[in-house]
């Protein structure tokens, strides 16, 4: 659960950032915001806070430490930087070799380590589904529309090619249509890699008039869930449709939504089914 008081948001790019800001603002929470060069959204100016770059960790626990903030959430995309290329204040440079280190075993072993720099600190850390009042995706259809049995065949597969990518550390998404993976995710992310499927051969994926094949979205099993749960949005919703995706889907209680009001409408609209999948011991 939440814990409550001055929230620190380390935010990358992305919604989420903008989401989570946004429940602060309606439940009256105080917020601090951590924007991060070159990826956080600009309208996060708004809210108290600083800009630092990925290496000022001095900076950053410095302000969060005179912001009165109790936790932090770390929330947006944020890509994987040129190490040599960064340039760490004193505190940086203390944990970076400790960072570099983690980064050679993969993102979540990176992440894992990120975190405990501020755990060490005495921060606790919230994950995103948590202040969003755990805005998850819940078990069986989001909206109107309802996959067929081959679109669910479909989707299982998709999902089951991102958990087992997801074991190797590579990335949360899979696409298959007609029982054909079209696309893993990788580094670029979901929106780069629909915009990949969206230019394949037209015989290889639907069309709007005829859409077929799906997205998949899981967490990878040795992920962190706190800092980076796997996220749809009814723009996630729509670059599906524009590769001819008959829809998206995840496992229940797993996948975060970003507006779900907004995904519902932008599903319905566009006729693609939101799915929730079930797994044995997890509670949707």
């Amino acid at each position: 659960m939440p814990v409550r008081g001055r929230l620190g948001l380390i935010a990358g790019g992305g919604d989420l950032p903008l989401a989570i800001a946004a429940r602060c603002d309606a439940e009256g929470r105080p917020l601090f915001v951590v924007r991060l060069t070159s990826f956080a959204d600009p309208h996060l100016v708004r809210y108290p806070g600083i800009e630092a770059g990925m290496a000022e960790i001095g900076k950053v626990l410095a302000a969060l430490k005179a912001a009165g903030c109790l936790a932090v959430c770390f929330a947006g995309n944020v890509s994987r930087p040129d190490f040599k290329a960064l340039k760490p204040d004193l505190k940086g440079a203390m944990v970076l070799p400790g960072i570099v280190a983690a980064a050679t075993k993969g993102d979540d072993a990176l992440l894992r380590r990120i975190l405990s720099v501020f755990e060490a600190e005495g921060y606790a850390i919230e994950g995103a589904d948590d202040i969003l009042g755990g805005e998850t995706l819940t078990s069986g259809a989001l909206g109107r529309v309802t996959p067929t049995e081959a679109q669910l065949v479909d989707l299982r597969k998709a999902l089951h090619v991102a958990e087992k990518a997801g074991e190797l550390d590579i990335g949360q998404g899979a696409v298959v249509c007609d029982g054909l993976v079209l696309a893993v995710e990788a580094q670029e992310g979901t929106d780069a890699m629909l915009a990949r499927v969206a230019g394949l051969p037209a015989d290889l994926h639907g069309t709007p008039d005829a859409l077929k094949g799906a997205l998949g979205k899981a967490p990878k099993p040795i992920q962190d869930l706190r800092v980076d749960m796997p996220v749809i949005g009814a723009r996630t919703v729509e670059m599906a449709a524009a590769a001819g995706l008959a829809g998206v889907g995840g496992v229940a209680g797993r996948l975060i939504l970003i507006d779900r009001a907004a995904i519902v409408e932008r599903a319905n609209l566009l006729g693609l089914f939101v799915w929730g999948e079930d797994r044995p011991g997890d509670d949707a």
